[in-house]
């Protein structure tokens, strides 16, 4: 029995018609490809015209842009191994994918990002690469990411193939190779540069300034979230974040859970920082860490943690500690229920991090699954507030310091 049979039985939720249609509705969908990619390349553009109308200025509490956040400064932390990296990566490049792969490094590049499948790329994807080429690529990630940040990628790609099984073997839109990276400036020990990943759920931005790292906007996620069955049955991510984010929230007392939980029911879709939505302006809601105890704000930490330690485990650390010094600023709101099956939405947010977490709506599984949400389909995103995405502070201040073209 196929993955796609499988959960169909599970739910019994298709019927004998849908079936039958689904299936024309496949072979249809194989007959306009060149439609659709051209379809879906218009959207892309319509997209990102609406996405970059406004220039680059961050996300804000109250519209308002805090200065002196994030200095320049050495932290420390060698970042030389992700340099000769990324420069062996570009070695392994045909001329022709190299010239497609590389940007300035304050190239508009950056923002284009999307977590939505039908997003027209840029960039070399793994499916294009030769084995050295996605060994090389794969050798990048290892030397930006901790253990646990490339596991979790690694996992989300394969579960993008899962996704193409549960849609009949339909690995044209889903697969575990589709997704691109591109490189933004020179990969330097001591000038700006930076790397990105772009993909269905999984973007990650990297930005390099010496020894100073920005692994922001990140975005994980997938739908589904734990195979069942298929060629990566087991496969799962985003269990701990899901788990820990409800175990801070019944650690609360009555008082406290009435100031962190903005409504008790969730029927749609929560998240609001994902792609191009660079210059939201978002409230301070919930409850701020100076109300919690020493024990929750413990806790409070610990799911941050989940989040930045996805970097490269040194780094990490030098991001908590930005983190740690505003964490009575931090605050935790809620969206959804506390049972051991709710669906939910979280945010953390600081002046330094954004934090959201969202069980959502059915979006490539509608035939498996009721329109609403559900724990099969979660959506993650982490940012740097006040204008430190993308490194774009750090990169303000290098420029100040150092004009170019002088």
């Amino acid at each position: 029995m196929s993955l796609a049979a499988a959960i169909r039985k599970r739910t019994h939720a298709r019927t004998t018609t849908v079936v039958l249609f689904t299936t024309f509705a496949a072979v249809l969908a194989v007959a306009q490809q060149p439609d659709r990619r051209e379809r879906f390349r218009e959207m892309s553009v319509r997209a990102e015209q609406r996405g970059l109308a406004e220039p680059f200025r961050g996300v804000t509490a109250n519209g308002e842009l805090v200065y002196g956040l994030f200095p320049i400064g050495s932290t420390g932390v060698s970042t030389e191994p992700v340099v000769k990296a990324a420069s062996s990566f570009l070695a392994a490049l045909t001329d022709e994918q190299r010239s497609a792969t590389t940007f300035p490094v304050d190239d508009p590049e950056w923002r284009k990002w999307m977590n939505q499948h039908f997003y027209a790329r840029q960039g070399s994807s793994f499916r294009e690469m030769d084995d050295a080429q996605r060994r090389a690529a794969f050798a990048l990630l290892e030397a930006s990411l901790s253990a646990k940040g490339l596991s979790m990628t690694r996992d989300i790609m394969r579960l993008n193939h899962v996704l193409g099984e549960l849609n009949d073997d339909n690995f044209d839109e889903y697969g575990e190779w589709l997704y691109w990276i591109t490189v933004m400036g020179d990969p330097s020990p001591s000038e700006p540069w930076g790397w990105q990943l772009d993909g269905h759920h999984l973007v990650i931005n990297y930005f390099v300034l010496g020894d100073q790292v920005v692994m922001s906007p990140a975005f994980a996620g997938s739908e589904p979230v734990v195979a069942e069955a298929g060629r990566y049955a087991g496969t799962a991510v985003l269990q701990e974040e899901q788990d820990q984010g409800l175990e801070l929230l019944r650690s609360l007392n009555e008082a406290q859970r009435h100031m962190a939980v903005v409504e008790v029911s969730k029927d749609g879709n929560n998240n609001v920082g994902e792609a191009f939505s660079d210059n939201i302006d978002l409230e301070y809601i919930g409850i701020p860490g100076a109300l919690m105890s020493s024990e929750q704000r413990t806790r409070l930490k610990k799911l941050i943690a989940l989040y930045v330690g996805n970097m490269r485990d040194e780094h990490a650390a030098v991001r908590m500690e930005q983190v740690e010094a505003h964490l009575e600023d931090t605050y935790f709101a809620w969206i959804g229920g506390n049972e051991d099956d709710s669906v939910f939405y979280y945010r953390i947010f600081s002046p330094v991090v954004l934090i959201e977490f969202d069980h959502q709506s059915p979006a490539n599984l509608r035939h498996l699954y009721p329109p609403q949400p559900n724990r099969q389909h979660i959506h993650t995103v982490v940012r740097t507030p006040n204008g430190n995405d993308y490194g774009k502070d750090l990169l303000r201040q290098h420029y100040a310091e150092h004009p170019h073209g002088n």
